[in-house]
């Protein structure tokens, strides 16, 4: 479902719509969020911009990853700690970003200042029902530990290979994995991974063939000033969610950055 917000009002409503848990008492969102400066992009993963053949890129880029990074890099020998790694560092993989937070996928749909002039979007997915569709071997791994989201551990135990992972289902399914908490960056993000059965599917493709999972907020380019100020007076800014002098820097060029005249 695609839903123009028209306020910072109606946004807030939407982004934190369906998050009341009866059972719970408690307002606890099972969406994944994901934020674009451009309405028109694609869920398409950094390895499916690759071109060619996919299967054998994925396989040689990261079997290379692997050789060459140090082995201490990740905290257990998985492909799936290898696979939030090399994400996390920019290699092209099939993983997509997301975060639990509606307020850092909005931020990451108004980072980019150049991207004013242009509707922005926060693409909403219930990972709860999403799990509803996996194979029964990934569901039983969610229901013995409790969980609505995966762990490298946890996967491991139900797939030692992303060849094992794929041949768990011949229909595509997609699944959410935390990454390890390697540094700040990844823990004050919130961060969360999609994971595609079949890197050659895209993810908003699979979407539009099971409605009711999802929803796409498009963020009028007249709206992205009034959210961008309230953000950073959130404390929502690139020096918090990139911990360092890169990310103060950033945070600072932008928010010191004129607003154009005939936006005024």
């Amino acid at each position: 479902m695609i839903l123009e917000v028209g306020t910072w009002a109606e946004l807030n409503e939407r982004l934190y719509e369906s998050s009341w848990q009866a059972p719970l008492g408690r307002y606890r969102s099972s969406f994944a969020f994901r934020g674009v400066s451009r309405a028109d992009y694609t869920l398409q993963t950094s390895l499916a911009r690759l071109n060619g053949k996919i299967d054998e890129l994925e396989r040689h880029i990261l079997r290379n990853f692997r050789k060459y990074a140090q082995r201490e890099t990740v905290p257990q020998d998985s492909v799936w700690n290898w696979l939030a790694v090399a994400q996390h560092h920019g290699l092209p993989t099939r993983l997509l970003d997301w975060t639990y937070s509606p307020f850092v996928a909005l931020h990451f749909a108004t980072e980019h200042l150049e991207a004013f002039g242009v509707d922005g979007a926060i693409w909403c997915v219930d990972y709860k029902r999403t799990n509803g569709l996996l194979p029964q071997k990934l569901k039983d791994v969610l229901s013995n530990e409790g969980s609505d989201v995966f762990t490298a551990e946890m996967l491991n135990g139900a797939a030692r290979s992303l060849g094992d992972f794929d041949s768990l289902s011949r229909e595509a399914f997609v699944a959410f994995l935390e990454p390890p908490s390697l540094d700040d960056r990844i823990v004050n993000q919130f961060a969360l991974f999609s994971l595609m059965s079949d890197p050659q599917v895209r993810l908003d493709e699979w979407l539009g063939s099971h409605p009711g999972l999802w929803r796409k907020l498009v963020i009028p380019a007249k709206l992205k000033w009034e959210i961008r100020d309230k953000l950073d007076q959130a404390n929502i800014t690139e020096r918090v969610l990139y911990p360092g002098l890169d990310g103060l820097s950033r945070w600072l060029t932008r928010y010191y950055t004129p607003k154009p005249s005939e936006t005024v």
